[in-house]
């Protein structure tokens, strides 16, 4: 996630945001792994899970639309996941 002008000239309740987000988005079946702030191109990194691609989507659109931040999305897959993949590789 980016900060968007909105998002840093409110950065002191950042972490206030993401835990009503994180409360709010837990009703979808989306739960929150990991919330880092980090220095760079980027100023948040979140981990979480989504009962499927559809609900992931529709909880980053609801934060975008709060107009704090701005999310990229980067579909991560696990070992076992990877591996029923590469089964299908012709």
């Amino acid at each position: 996630m980016k900060f968007t002008d909105k998002g840093i000239q409110a950065a002191k309740q950042t972490t206030q945001r993401a835990a009503a987000w994180a409360a709010k988005v837990q009703s979808t079946g989306v739960t929150i792994k990991a919330m880092y702030w980090t220095l760079g191109e980027y100023d948040q990194v979140c981990i979480f899970e989504a009962p499927d691609d559809e609900t992931a989507t529709s909880v980053l659109l609801a934060a975008d639309m709060l107009g704090n931040v701005r999310t990229q999305t980067m579909r991560a897959f696990t070992a076992p996941e990877m591996d029923r993949i590469l089964t299908k590789i012709p």
